[in-house]
C-alpha cells in the first residue's frame, strides 16, 4: 500500500496556465509531508484536492532559475 501523501498549501503565487477542464499550473508555496515549505510548480484541479506530478525546489533552487531566466535571449527561440 502507498504511503498517505499530505500537503499544505501555504500560498498560491501565481497561475502559469488553465486546461478547459479547469485544472491550473500553478506556482504554490507547499509544505509537504509536513516537512518545511518550498516552492512547488505542478497542476491541480479547481479545489486542489488531485494534482500531477511537479517540481519542488527550495528557495537557493528557485532563485538560481529567477537568474537562469532573467538571462535567456527568448528572441533567440
Amino acid at each position: 500500500m502507498a504511503a498517505k501523501i499530505t500537503y499544505t498549501i501555504q500560498e498560491e503565487l501565481g497561475d502559469l496556465s488553465e486546461a478547459s477542464n479547469g485544472w491550473k499550473k500553478q506556482l504554490t508555496y507547499t509544505s509537504w509531508n509536513n516537512r518545511g515549505e518550498n516552492f512547488d510548480l505542478r497542476s491541480w484541479n479547481p479545489d486542489h484536492t488531485a494534482m500531477t506530478k511537479g517540481l519542488t525546489l527550495t528557495k537557493e533552487e528557485i532563485l538560481k532559475l529567477k537568474d537562469i531566466l532573467n538571462n535567456i535571449d527568448f528572441d533567440k527561440y
